[in-house]
């Protein structure tokens, strides 16, 4: 019936678990395969393949909890969405680039692949939450295990994979799954008494800085949008489509993302709130937020 979730809640809690890094399952391959540029985010230069100084023997970082104090503060935003331990543990079966080194500029090669599919399992588990895109649930669910099977594949095969190609077929489903969605909630929103007026932006936008203390942005598709310091203070970003938005420094104080589409532990690490920012249930509240 069109009313009832198409899958379980046991289902998707299982998927956002494999979905949430380990690092403790990882050999440090973001310190390693990832290259940055000194700025704001970074203290130093590092190129990709080259370990990152402050990685330990045993792959830990030796300043993980200094790391903003330090200037490392793209450190803390990051998210591999589980693509590390999988690669490292189930691709590799355990080798690292340490003690088996041929296969190091392999596994430093695949790991942006692994992230990418498992970032698209993570937007596929969350399109699959939305009641108003039950009409394609089965479509997303197929989608969902076919990128689940590439992320099985061997290091070779997953080298090979045109990863690009993929991840613009499953972009025109979340799409529709969002346009959907957000639909039914601009359509409720409007039927509702009393409500605050909507403001209304497009994808891509540019709200750098944009003051949008209060604002109602229900339903609002805002992917990509540039959301860099913008004032969302106490902002309705229920049904808010934010895939790929740039929250760095963006001020969540107050502001309901309770059923905000699309929303990843990345972009909430990147942003600022505090205990009142309203979080969807499956989602942690970064500790550099203040109280």
């Amino acid at each position: 019936m069109a009313d009832q979730p198409y899958v379980s809640e046991t289902f998707l809690d299982a998927n956002r678990q494999q979905l949430r890094a380990k690092c403790e399952d990882c050999f440090g391959l973001c310190c390693v395969a990832l290259p940055f540029a000194a700025s704001v985010d970074f203290a130093v230069d590092k190129q990709a393949g080259s370990p990152c100084s402050n990685l330990q023997p045993d792959f830990r970082c030796g300043v993980h909890t200094r790391l903003r104090q330090l200037g490392f503060r793209g450190c803390t935003v990051y998210d591999c969405f589980g693509a590390g331990q999988k690669l490292s543990q189930h691709t590799y079966a355990g080798r690292d680039w340490r003690h088996a080194p041929q296969y190091a500029q392999q596994m430093f090669d695949v790991f942006p692949i692994m992230w990418q599919l498992h970032e698209l399992l993570w937007y596929l588990t969350e399109a699959l939450t939305l009641q108003a895109a039950h009409s394609i649930h089965a479509t997303l669910r197929a989608a969902l295990y076919e990128t689940e099977s590439f992320t099985n594949l061997d290091a070779e095969a997953l080298g090979k994979l045109n990863v690009a190609a993929h991840r613009a077929n499953v972009n025109a489903l979340l799409l529709q799954a969002s346009e959907l969605a957000r639909a039914d909630a601009v359509r409720l929103n409007n039927s509702t008494k009393g409500h605050r007026k909507r403001t209304s932006y497009g994808r891509g936008a540019d709200l750098i800085g944009a003051k949008l203390h209060k604002a109602d942005l229900k339903g609002a598709n805002l992917r990509g949008a540039y959301l860099i310091a913008a004032d969302l203070r106490e902002a309705d970003l229920r049904w808010t489509d934010l895939i790929g938005a740039d929250l760095r420094d963006t001020d969540l104080r107050g502001a309901n993302l309770t059923t905000t589409i699309f929303l990843s532990q990345a972009q909430l690490n990147a942003a600022k709130g505090d205990a009142s920012t309203q979080l969807p249930p499956h989602m942690n509240r970064p500790a550099h937020w203040t109280a």
